[in-house]
């Protein structure tokens, strides 16, 4: 096994990556970088749409391949294919990836964060392997030691966790084996960690936000080596995801607060545009179109923003298309299908349907019930799972139709996966995969 040190600066019993760029330090905090070894020298990791890879599907939007046909049905007993036990607690998204499912689980009175690995088929354990034993974090009561969602180019999948006093990324293979773990940095907090990794080019991304030294980090998917760095503004903890797309013409980083969303180059962690809001605390990832993209959050104070995504520096006054109302959620992400945005608040259940060039309201449900999960278009329905145990399946539209509401055993906080016709559901007692 090949073990990087702090912030990945030495690597003991493995190759040089690439060509280590030395780079000046380019002025300006937040965007503040240093840049350390190549970005360019692994195959670009490429999403199947029979896959699942990370957070928020394979085009990183929340919507599923098309063509699928998942039940509208559902009990404890209904249209189960199979249902396994995992043990422990999790609330990150399953990575699907070919015939297996990659969770993460974290377990309190074996003092132990592991990895582990399903059939797709049948859901038989394929293997589990702990990546960290000893004491856990203090997290919220609803937070769990395994929220980020693990991530997967094809022939590594990638980790982080929090252990008592840092958060650590771990590479494996497909069968288990950990080709690296490296120190992300300190920290400490009063949520615990939920962020999942982005992936561009030869990189993995992660943030680190904290009330003191945060950054956002890109590192070798083969090696652990950090690429680039970037300072964050460290003001406030957060808990949000970077999300890489393709928007208003380049490919950009975006992550949400603390305070403002930030834009960074993902080639180099330079910053590229900073706009002010939603909040200080966030969880969700921003949805985007070609232009824009929408950010919402959080605490204390909440909205939901329509940000245009070509702009440079400080963009506050320019480039903010509009803000909403204070109803907007606060961790579920929202969802942009068909000219329409959907977004749901996580206290009330408030589900809300929005114009996303003026950010007009055009409907609102209350679904009476809290939420974590985030909604998932599958066709022209829209599937939302709350902390309750109901599923709430509804048409994608300029008005509201309800048209089922299915209820098992336990809720859900992690978002599902909607692949081969079937439902991958983590609730908070076992796994399920539903089809007819």
């Amino acid at each position: 096994m090949r073990t990087t040190r702090s912030h990945g600066r030495a690597l003991a019993g493995g190759p040089t990556v690439g060509i280590l760029v030395l780079c000046a330090v380019l002025c300006g905090a937040p965007g503040q970088m240093t840049a350390k070894a190549g970005i360019d020298d692994l195959p670009a990791a490429k999403a199947n749409a029979t896959d699942w890879p990370w957070w928020r599907g394979p085009n990183k939007d929340g919507i599923a391949a098309a063509g699928q046909n998942p039940p509208l049905r559902w009990s404890a007993t209904q249209n189960i294919v199979w249902r396994v036990e995992l043990g422990g607690l999790g609330h990150g998204t399953p990575c699907i990836v070919g015939g297996r499912i990659f969770l993460a689980t974290g377990e309190t009175r074996k003092r132990a964060v592991s990895v582990l690995c399903l059939d797709r088929k049948s859901g038989k354990r394929l293997w589990q392997k702990t990546v960290y034993r000893g004491k856990l974090p203090k997290v919220h009561k609803n937070n769990s030691p395994a929220s980020a969602t693990i991530a997967c180019d094809g022939e590594r999948i990638f980790f982080p966790y929090q252990t008592a006093d840092a958060i650590r990324m771990v590479a494996m293979d497909l069968e288990g084996e950990v080709l690296w773990k490296t120190k992300i940095g300190p920290y400490e907090s009063v949520q615990g960690y939920s962020a999942s990794p982005a992936l561009h080019k030869s990189a993995v991304i992660v943030p680190l936000d904290i009330k003191g030294p945060s950054k956002l980090v890109a590192l070798h998917r083969k090696t652990g080596q950090v690429i680039w760095e970037a300072k964050r503004p460290g003001n406030h903890e957060t808990y949000a995801s970077p999300l890489v797309a393709r928007v208003a013409g380049r490919e950009q980083v975006v992550l949400i607060g603390p305070d403002n969303t930030r834009s960074y180059d993902p080639d180099t962690g330079r910053l590229l545009w900073d706009c002010k809001g939603p909040a200080q605390f966030v969880a969700a990832v921003v949805a985007f179109d070609a232009e824009r993209v929408y950010a919402t959050g959080g605490w204390p104070e909440r909205a939901l923003l329509g940000i245009r995504a070509n702009g440079t520096g400080e963009v506050t006054a320019t480039h903010l298309a509009w803000s909403s109302d204070k109803k907007a959620g606060y961790v579920p992400s929202p969802l942009l299908a068909g000219g329409l945005l959907y977004a749901v608040r996580d206290e009330s259940g408030l589900l809300r349907c929005y114009d996303p060039q003026t950010g007009k309201v055009i409907w609102s449900k209350d679904l009476d019930a809290p939420f974590y999960s985030s909604p998932v278009l599958v066709g022209e329905r829209i599937y939302l799972f709350d902390r309750k145990g109901k599923g709430t399946v509804f048409k994608a539209g300029r008005k509201f139709e309800l048209l089922a509401e299915n209820t098992l055993p336990a809720g859900a906080f992690a978002t599902p996966v909607f692949l081969d016709n079937r439902i991958y559901l983590r609730t908070l007692e076992d796994f399920y995969c539903i089809g007819q």
